[in-house]
């Protein structure tokens, strides 16, 4: 996911449910998890020594987000059965579950739910014995499931909530065409247990397939086998060979088209946003082709991309085989691709090689964003690199100015914590300097050499941080022991801020910017006189993010007279602007605030804007009124992010 998602992606992303009360079977197993690890509470005042003791407490590979017992019965196969209902807003079908009994002597199948309407669980036919167990507000219910002696399958007939946290319905208003209804899900971090019971950990992989019933005048689409070709009937087939986590089981229905964009790429969008988006993402296949020459091969069959309504919570979700797009990346001039090189990089990190837990996200994300970096640059230069990699560094500095430090550290603690609340830059951009590092140290072809290995050694399975630091003991600390050595790499990934001495990265093209912006701000140049014509989006972005926190009425008016910054379209500069309209109380901006929070509900956009508006009586009364009109459109994730603020 990418960065500004939940985690967006991550994030992005930066966001996820009857029989007796209680399951014997799953409050072992969850006691077994709170056994695992003593003294769960903790007191971050204390400082570096208190998170790092807390951080060597913590059991490898345990899931605390899971209720799944996968160490003695793991789920292997899911067939999948849904109609989708747009009237009631409910998934309806069932689920058949094939798993394999890793333990033996055990003979119960402990799946996660959320909200979820369990109608029947059976097995050859015949019902078979379940248990619903206490709800927990974060991690929804534990269905215990009791296996009959030899049976290795079990369907499970139900119902979504028209709540589920992981699944979004939009009414023909609310998508670009204004003429159909919308579905789309989002399961990451824990939220495929809202639209199917499943093990939903990231360390359990499965294949699958699915039938889905809709409307036939939609288009449904998966993360799996996606035939451009396939006509609208109302009922689709789908397979997903490669075995995938469950957070990135994703399903979207609509009023859907097709566009190639090379042998191996495609775009569905709504048909008035097919175009521009076809446009906007035709280097997607160059990309591919980049990142397979330094990475190895690419093990998905094609790479499509799936443009959303406004309403997705997060930048991109790197579901397999499709990527989930917000339309909001879809500039006119290709300024705010890096989006779909982080979502294609996931191909490899995250996606063939997984983060077991969450804990160890920045497995996924750091690495993914190092990618990003690489392929933005074999595709478009290296001064782009440059400028993208200071707005990324800086993006992380202002993380660890304002974080806590155990929320500081790669390999975070996430005991008792909801995952989707505690995602930043930290996984992200943390995690790609760090790999940078490495890369300075032992050099580019080398490290690349390295990460082609790991791809290639750890394809499709789910590792541990500590498995990866076990990896590079025994690889690269052995090939460059005068380079790398293990006390730092314990500092980047169990200690907090970024360590001394770490790459920071450097742009001429900004250092122009801080000699303009520097120049304004002494009032030796009027804003008028400021020559952007060859300003990319990264100068825009560098100029405004760096400037002081106070600026006066008239600057403010003067940059808006020379710029049109209230009027522009590119919404990461409005963004930018707004944040500095909103710390200013600079009023002609407002009206574009307002219709900004209303039509954007991306997290990583408006979760900023909602914070500052919140710390004065007047901005908290102007975000409620945003927020109460947008609530109906917004993700359930956006909903969560935000309502503290305007309580």
């Amino acid at each position: 996911m990418n960065k500004y998602g939940l985690l967006a992606a991550c994030i992005s992303m930066p966001v996820l449910f009857a029989c007796s009360e209680n399951s014997d079977v799953a409050s072992q197993a969850q006691g077994a998890k709170d056994s695992a690890v003593q003294n769960t509470t903790q007191d971050t005042t204390q400082g570096t020594d208190q998170a790092l003791n807390s951080h060597a407490e913590i059991a490898s590979g345990v899931d605390y987000h899971s209720f799944a017992n996968p160490d003695e019965v793991r789920v292997k196969h899911l067939t999948i059965d849904l109609t989708a209902d747009f009237d009631t807003k409910q998934l309806i079908g069932e689920v058949t579950l094939d798993v394999e009994r890793t333990a033996p002597e055990n003979n119960t199948l402990v799946l996660d739910t959320r909200a979820l309407d369990i109608r029947s669980v059976t097995a050859q036919g015949s019902d078979i014995a379940f248990e619903m167990g206490k709800v927990d507000d974060d991690l929804g219910t534990p269905l215990s499931i009791t296996l009959p002696e030899g049976v290795n399958s079990v369907t499970v007939a139900y119902s979504t909530s028209p709540e589920a946290s992981g699944v979004q319905w939009l009414t023909p208003a609310q998508t670009a065409g204004k003429q159909h209804p919308f579905l789309f899900t989002q399961a990451q971090a824990v939220h495929a247990r809202s639209f199917i019971p499943l093990q939903d950990s990231p360390q359990v992989r499965v294949t699958y397939d699915a039938t889905i019933k809709t409307p036939k005048s939609l288009l449904a689409v998966m993360s799996a086998s996606n035939d451009p070709t396939t006509e609208r009937d109302g009922e689709y087939e789908f397979t997903m060979p490669q075995p995938i986590p469950s957070y990135l089981i994703a399903l979207a229905i609509g009023d859907l088209e097709f566009k190639a964009m090379g042998e191996r790429t495609g775009v569905y969008a709504e048909p008035a946003l097919l175009e521009s988006a076809a446009k906007e993402f035709e280097d997607t296949e160059a990309m591919l082709e980049v990142t397979e020459e330094t990475y190895g091969p690419y093990q998905w069959d094609r790479y499509d991309l799936l443009i959303l309504p406004p309403s997705f919570p997060f930048g991109g979700m790197e579901n397999p085989r499709l990527s989930f797009i917000t339309p909001t990346v879809i500039a006119g001039d290709k300024s705010l691709v890096s989006l779909i090189a982080h979502e294609l990089a996931h191909s490899w990190s995250g996606n063939t090689v997984t983060n077991a837990t969450w804990r160890d996200l920045w497995l996924n994300e750091g690495f993914t964003t190092y990618l990003t970096y690489r392929i933005m640059e074999m595709i478009y230069g290296h001064d782009r690199f440059k400028k993208e990699a200071v707005l990324g560094y800086q993006d992380l500095q202002n993380d660890v100015a304002a974080l806590d430090a155990n929320d500081e550290i790669l390999a975070i603690d996430l005991r008792g914590r909801n995952p989707d609340d505690v995602f930043s830059n930290i996984p992200y951009e943390k995690g790609a300097l760090f790999l940078r590092e490495i890369e300075h140290k032992i050099g580019r072809e080398n490290f690349d050499a390295f990460l082609m290995q790991y791809f290639k050694d750890f394809a499709f399975k789910s590792i541990t941080t500590d498995t990866f630091i076990t990896y590079l003991e025994d690889t690269l600390l052995k090939q460059y022991p005068d380079k790398l050595d293990a006390k730092r790499i314990n500092t980047w990934i169990f200690e907090p801020g970024i360590p001394e001495g770490a790459p920071k990265p450097e742009s001429d093209a900004f250092v122009k910017i801080d000699t303009t912006r520097n120049a304004w701000l002494a009032s030796e140049v009027n804003a008028a006189d400021i020559d952007t014509a060859q300003w990319t989006v990264h100068e825009w972005l560098y100029f405004l993010n760096n400037m002081p926190k106070s600026l006066s009425a008239e600057q403010l008016a003067e940059l808006d007279a020379a710029f049109s910054l209230t009027s522009t379209q590119n919404n990461e500069i409005a963004h930018s602007w707004l944040m500095i309209a909103v710390e200013n109380n600079y009023q002609p901006a407002f009206e574009r605030l307002y219709s900004y929070l209303v039509t954007i509900g991306r997290n990583k956009l408006v979760k900023p804007l909602y914070r500052e508006l919140s710390k004065t009586p007047e901005g908290k009364a102007f975000a409620k009124r945003a927020f109460e009109e947008a609530k109906p459109g917004y993700h359930p994730l956006t909903v969560k992010a935000n309502e503290g603020y305007v309580q």
